[in-house]
């Protein structure tokens, strides 16, 4: 299988119910919940199949309630005899990615995204910073834009999605002036986006220097799968370098479509996306329609997976 790559989804993919379907069917992802919820101390396991939704939204209960989804998806797909050639994730779907390259154990991995939400949500005041997804965004000018729009704020691109879609972040008062300047220069539309904190822009160094003890203090062993880490879209196989990506991805910006583009170039023609939602197939479609794709989140989606893999 030398040229598939499993995707794991990150932030906004999360929905009441998810996960259910696959503890029922499948012992393998039943255990996955299981030790979620001891590790966790808490049952992240209920937050996933049953709510409440307002829970579930918040940074630090979303983030370890994503990664188990995707877990249990994964080992389903292992037991199944599917296993790729590289990882990839986007933005905190890459503690899933490095869990399935070997690199970081699943316990570890869902007790630092525990972590990493809480920080990230606690580093700047509710109601202070936004974040906007910007479609069609008139790239060559974009830098220039935010740099305008700033005025002594900080606004600044915080997911490469796709050449379709940009989404800014930072002050609330500058990512609104960032957003009409956009549409003035040629953008076809700005969308606030309903988030809690503005994620993968400077206002979140806080967080991220919180985090590098907590990163420093897990073992991270080299990779038995290669990733291409979003934050830099190169090609990570060591455990000092992926630990280093994950604090660095923390305040900068994830660099998918990029990161898309550097699967390609190392001959990934089929990709899955691992977990809830299906957000990564529709962004892959725009980044490199060529690539077949296929999500595994539900014990229906199996068949396809398999149609996919062969």
């Amino acid at each position: 299988m030398s040229d598939i790559a499993f995707l794991f989804p990150g932030q906004g993919s999360q929905a009441v119910g998810m996960g259910k379907a696959l503890a029922d069917q499948f012992e393998a992802a039943r255990r996955v919940f299981e030790e979620a919820d001891e590790a966790l101390g808490f049952s992240i396991s209920r937050l996933c199949f049953e709510g409440p939704e307002d829970q579930l939204r918040l940074t630090e209960n979303t983030q370890p309630a994503l990664l188990t989804v995707s877990i249990a998806a994964l080992r389903v797909l292992e037991q199944e005899g599917f296993r790729p050639a590289w990882v990839a994730g986007h933005s905190l779907g890459e503690y899933s990615a490095l869990v399935a390259a070997g690199s970081l154990a699943f316990r570890d991995a869902v007790r630092l995204v525990r972590l990493r939400g809480r920080y990230m949500q606690e580093a700047v005041p509710p109601g202070v910073g936004a974040m906007a997804a910007v479609l069609k965004p008139p790239v060559e000018q974009l830098e220039q834009i935010l740099a305008g729009a700033a005025q002594g704020e900080i606004v600044a691109a915080a997911n490469f999605n796709s050449p379709d879609q940009v989404v800014i972040a930072g002050h609330a008062g500058a990512v609104a002036r960032a957003g009409e300047a956009l549409k003035a220069a040629g953008a076809k539309r700005v969308v606030p986006l309903p988030v809690s904190a503005p994620f993968h822009c400077p206002l979140m160094r806080p967080a991220q220097e919180r985090l590098k003890a907590d990163l420093d203090a897990t073992r991270f062993a080299d990779l038995q799968i290669p990733l291409v880490n979003n934050v830099a879209a190169r090609v990570v196989t060591t455990g000092a370098d992926a630990r280093e990506g994950l604090y660095l991805q923390v305040s900068g910006a994830v660099r998918w479509t990029d990161s898309m583009l550097r699967l390609v170039e190392l001959g990934c023609a089929r990709a899955i996306e691992v977990g809830a939602g299906a957000v990564l197939c529709g962004l892959m479609k725009q980044i490199a329609p060529q690539v077949r794709t296929a999500k595994f989140g539900e014990p229906s989606d199996l068949d396809k997976v398999r149609e996919l893999l062969g």
